[in-house]
């Protein structure tokens, strides 16, 4: 029954002709109509360490050592964009500020990003997922799903797709990529997470439930450092504890993702994997352990936002003339505020001014603020043809 109620199928029809030489109709022929679920099959190929381990294979001198790409830490305002297995180890992760990143890791090597090799690298990538795949959904440079359900080489294993793609990466890349194989992009997502670097994870359909169930609350999409303190508080810490809840609990407890959580840790994905979506926004939010409660300490916080979202602009070559500043206070009201431009921007120069106007006429004051973003829309719309996906990360 697991199987049946992850969803995600499309329903064959076949018949099955017997014969009946006893019983009470002796000679006569029934035809049987029985209808048999089919899944799809959909991998998530995501690349280890990326930008990092370009440098690494194009610059021997940076092999086996940490390494971070991203902005110096000397002066302000320098943010990890991805760091190097060695640097991990650490404790450094994306998206932290590089000085944090020193701290944790002293005899760390930085360098500065090089977005136009990490795009030429991406599209030799995308290349080789197309020899498997018409259906393929980018998420950024460095990982993609395919919807392998009917695949262009008729090989017809998803997990076999899955290990040809990572072969050909290393053989004519000299890179890793891990990958996730199930019948749903939330699983699948999971699944390549699970045996970085260099893994290949497979949870098939009658593996969804129990495997939804052991997973840590804190990975669940939609689930940030403040939910996941929320639902510990009231005894949620796996999955297991999360599906006691019914629907109208979670609900009551969430709001509207009460209803995502619902269906999810029951492993119901029913979204397609869709290659042609045009982006609508990219953004960058985070949530704060104590309340801002004053210009100066919002004011900080955005200029990092600023930098990370500077950094995915100029990842994926996007530039737009609308930014947008969001609040949540501490009673979970939200607001939004935006500024449209004369100019297309992607630079951090313009955005912090932006973002800075913004900001200084916001009715914040005597207010606290536990989450902070900013993002950009109102993209030039002639990169169609790049196959743009929806990179909004305003979170749930």
């Amino acid at each position: 029954m697991a199987a049946l109620k992850a969803g995600n199928t499309e329903r064959h029809r076949f018949s099955i002709v017997f014969y009946l030489s006893s019983c009470r109709f002796p000679g006569r022929i029934f035809l049987l109509s029985l209808t048999s679920p089919v899944h799809r099959k959909i991998i998530h190929i995501d690349m280890d360490a990326f930008y990092a381990s370009v440098e690494q294979r194009d610059f021997p001198e940076y092999r086996g050592k940490p390494l971070i790409v991203g902005g110096p830490p000397e002066g302000r305002g320098g943010v990890v964009a991805t760091a190097s297995y060695e640097a991990r180890k650490f404790g450094v992760r994306s998206a932290m500020p590089s000085k944090t990143a020193q701290r944790l890791c002293p005899q760390a090597l930085f360098v500065y990003p090089r977005f136009d090799a990490y795009k030429a690298v991406s599209n030799s990538i995308h290349e080789i997922l197309h020899r498997y795949a018409d259906i393929i959904e980018p998420l950024s440079l460095d990982e993609a799903y395919l919807d392998v359900t009917k695949d262009k080489q008729h090989i017809g294993s998803a997990l076999e797709i899955a290990k040809r793609i990572k072969q050909a990466i290393k053989d004519e890349l000299q890179l890793t990529a891990s990958a996730g194989v199930s019948i749903n992009k939330f699983v699948a997502k999971i699944a390549s997470d699970m045996n970085k670097p260099d893994g290949l994870t497979f949870i098939g359909p009658s593996r969804i439930e129990a495997f939804m169930e052991q997973l840590a609350i804190e990975k669940f999409f939609g689930v940030g450092k403040v939910t996941a303190a929320r639902m510990k508080a009231i005894g949620l810490h796996t999955g297991s504890d999360l599906k006691k809840l019914p629907e109208d609990e979670l609900i009551r407890q969430f709001g509207k993702p009460g209803k995502f959580y619902y269906r999810i840790v029951r492993g119901i994905d029913n979204r397609e994997v869709q290659p042609y979506r045009e982006t609508k926004s990219i953004s960058v939010e985070d949530t704060y352990q104590e309340d801002l409660t004053t210009r100066e300490a919002m004011w900080a916080e955005l200029e990092t936002l600023t930098l990370r979202l500077a950094d995915r602009l100029q990842r994926h070559d996007m530039k737009g003339r609308t930014i947008t500043v969001k609040f949540k206070f501490h009673d979970f009201t939200i607001i939004t505020r935006s500024q449209s431009l004369p100019e297309l921007i992607n630079d951090k120069e313009n955005l912090a001014v932006a973002v800075k106007t913004i900001l200084d006429k916001a009715p914040v004051d005597k207010k606290k603020v536990r989450l902070l973003g900013v993002g950009v829309s109102n993209f030039k719309t002639s990169d169609a043809k790049s196959g743009n996906t929806q990179l909004d990360l305003f979170q749930i």
